[in-house]
């Protein structure tokens, strides 16, 4: 029998996660010496590179009139706030020097600080470890940043992004979506709605998600036909999604592979930021895995992009969301999740994983 359930119901929803990656810049966007502001979950940052080329990000605020950090100067050293001159360890946010203060001053500037979050370089991408909102009381064991798993030595990459006008809980549960695609990416290469079959997938949780368990891809979708012709091999997917925002998809046809991995990172309480980054070796000699990246990956966004700008315009009546299932059983499962991690970061115990076993779930797409 089908569920129904409201997103109002849900404890968690609409909440943004602390204790998490989150990208907040691509690599390309940060130069050596430079400083670039950025906002993850409503916190300004202010990123940048030092002398040996190692990322940092700082709270653009500074802890002494509040003028963003931003609109000073860094020598690949020292952040230095335009308005006075404070000068910032970039790692720590550690005061370094103030130029006001004169020989006999009592104020020791080395106990004041600026907000800093962990921050480190992975996939093309500039991570920040998300503490709180002040940026202070990093834990003493952050865990590793993501990683896009890849299964050779040599690959290509490539990397998509777009600017979501929607709550991160909205962006997310669109990306676990199997319903959408007959009517939203309607094409006579991807999918149409004569093409809507019925489906059965099964599903195991996987520590802090679940996992959409290795097999056939979708018969009705032309690119993965086309892979098989290339390949010669029978074709295996894989899908993962772990919180905070992650969406993982592993596709196997014998020695070739490709690999992806799409966030929602929430900026604003409504507007989040999607990067898509992908790694193959599947012909690298022949463009056409980088074809079906960079020329239709961006049209599936902007269809995406495109259908949550219209959704905005239904949300804005704070009417009752429904899912039902099986087909938004997904969509159940992260907020279920969201609450669980919230409850256990609340309570100190563990968290209680919302799916105790495997689950077949079947829909029509």
């Amino acid at each position: 029998m089908s569920e129904i359930a409201g997103s109002k119901s849900n404890d968690g929803a609409g909440q943004m996660l602390w204790g998490f990656w989150y990208p907040a810049l691509r690599s390309d966007q940060l130069q050596a010496r430079r400083l670039r502001r950025a906002i993850l979950l409503e916190v300004p940052l202010v990123l940048g590179r030092d002398k040996a080329g190692r990322p940092f990000a700082l709270r653009d605020v500074c802890p002494h009139r509040a003028f963003p950090l931003s609109f000073g100067q860094f020598d690949g050293a020292s952040v230095e706030c335009a308005y006075h001159g404070w000068q910032f360890d970039p790692h720590t946010g550690q005061c370094r020097h103030i130029p006001s203060l004169t020989a006999d001053s009592k104020l020791k500037c080395e106990r004041i600080y600026a907000g800093s979050f962990p921050c480190e370089e992975r996939d093309g991408y500039i991570w920040a470890f998300m503490t709180n909102p002040e940026g202070r009381s990093v834990p003493a064991s952050v865990p590793t940043v993501p990683e896009l798993p890849t299964f050779s030595a040599k690959y290509k990459i490539a990397h998509l992004w777009a600017d979501l006008p929607c709550s991160v809980d909205h962006g997310v549960i669109g990306l676990m979506d199997p319903a959408h695609g007959p009517f939203v990416h309607q094409a006579w290469w991807w999918r149409s709605q004569r093409s809507i079959r019925d489906k059965a997938k099964q599903f195991e949780p996987i520590p802090n998600g679940f996992r959409m368990s290795p097999h056939a891809p979708s018969a009705n979708s032309a690119p993965y036909k086309l892979l098989k012709l290339i390949t010669g091999e029978p074709a295996t997917t894989t899908i993962d999604f772990v919180l905070p925002n992650q969406r993982f998809e592993q596709i196997r046809a014998g020695k070739y592979w490709l690999s992806s991995r799409t966030t929602v990172t929430p900026v604003q309480r409504n507007l989040c930021r999607l990067d898509f980054v992908a790694a193959w070796n599947i012909l690298p000699w022949f463009p056409i895995v980088s074809f079906i990246i960079h020329v239709l990956g961006p049209r599936f966004i902007r269809q995406d992009t495109e259908v949550i700008e219209k959704q905005g315009l239904g949300l804005q009546y704070d009417d009752r969301m429904m899912l039902v299932d099986d087909a938004d059983r997904q969509a159940r499962w992260y907020f279920d999740l969201k609450a669980a991690y919230l409850e256990s970061q609340r309570s100190g115990e563990p968290l209680r994983h919302p799916i105790t076993g495997p689950v077949t779930l079947r829909w029509r797409s």
